[in-house]
């Protein structure tokens, strides 16, 4: 749809080594959100668990312990109130599923979505891997899917942030865009009980059948939805004529009509509520990233150290 970005272009390419410098923005995050701090209103952040906990042993009640961890099996054998001990695990699977579709190569401020999507996803990464978690995930486009499996290491990193480097827009005619099912039903597949899913993208496509491979999801696992956009998709500038071209073509914008403008943004409002609305009942986060923000900074306000849990 797009024409292919020139590498030398920070605003339409994938640059490598700003990917691989992004591990130094990573030592600020930590995948917990905190209470949000958000630039952009209809953000909802829900109660992530985190890593799981895991049983350590039982010891003496003691003043402040809760009382939803008391041993009640250890206290009525030794006539003595037990509490249970937990232990944080040392590890989570944390899955990264970037959108890669044609209307993701698009931008009219800051850089394009698949721009964005990238740095987030590559922020994302290296925050777990500093963590000290494994990191899996794919790449989802219309010719195909590039698939992570979990695991350990930088490595690990480096090869899932050089595929991201090297996608390229996806040659076909325009249109709708492709239906998000085949993406969430991978996912779906590969996503074992607590891990946490991280979906980035600008959810062009979620229908009734993206939605209910979602919530099978997010039954057992936590999911972050980071949805990328341009400001243009959410509201039509104000009246006149505008010249939007993609390389190849050019289409010609009237914004006169008071009507158009007023649908138009209806219609993209009805898209984010529906989706927001998935995610408080599903308990999932929700969060988002313009063209033009600073996606370290989105992923601050939420998940940076030291300013809360």
């Amino acid at each position: 749809m797009f024409k292919a970005p020139k590498p030398s272009s920070a605003a339409v390419a994938v640059n490598l080594v700003e990917l691989v410098a992004l591990s130094n923005s990573a030592r600020q995050l930590r995948l917990r959100p905190r209470a949000a701090r958000a630039r952009h209103g209809g953000q909802y952040i829900s109660r992530m668990r985190g890593r799981g906990m895991e049983f350590d042993e039982s010891r003496l009640y003691q003043p402040g312990d809760d009382v939803r961890n008391i041993d009640w099996r250890v206290t009525a054998r030794t006539g003595k109130t037990h509490s249970k001990v937990f232990r944080e695990e040392r590890e989570r699977p944390v899955l990264i599923s970037v959108d890669a579709r044609q209307p993701m190569f698009f931008a009219t401020k800051g850089r394009f979505k698949w721009v964005q999507a990238a740095r987030l996803a590559g922020l994302l990464a290296w925050t777990t891997h500093q963590a000290g978690d494994r990191v899996g995930g794919e790449i989802h486009a219309e010719a195909g899917f590039a698939e992570f499996r979990p695991s350990h290491g930088k490595q690990t990193v480096l090869r899932f942030i050089k595929s991201l480097v090297d996608v390229e827009p996806s040659a076909g005619v325009g249109g709708a865009p492709q239906s998000m099912e085949k993406a969430f039903r991978r996912m779906r597949r590969t996503a074992h009980p607590g891990s946490l899913v991280l979906f980035i993208s600008d959810f062009r496509g979620f229908d009734e059948a993206s939605e209910r491979q979602l919530a099978h999801i997010a039954r057992h696992n936590d999911v972050l939805l980071l949805h990328v956009y341009d400001w243009l998709e959410a509201s039509l500038p104000q009246r006149g004529c505008y010249r939007l071209g993609d390389g190849k073509r050019i289409l010609e914008l009237d914004t006169g009509k008071t009507a158009l403008r007023v649908s138009y943004h209806q219609q993209y409002q009805q898209r984010i509520e529906r989706l927001q609305k998935l995610c408080r009942q599903q308990h999932m986060t929700w969060l988002q990233c313009a063209t033009d923000d600073d996606p370290a900074l989105v992923l601050r306000n939420v998940f940076g150290k030291g300013n809360g849990s």
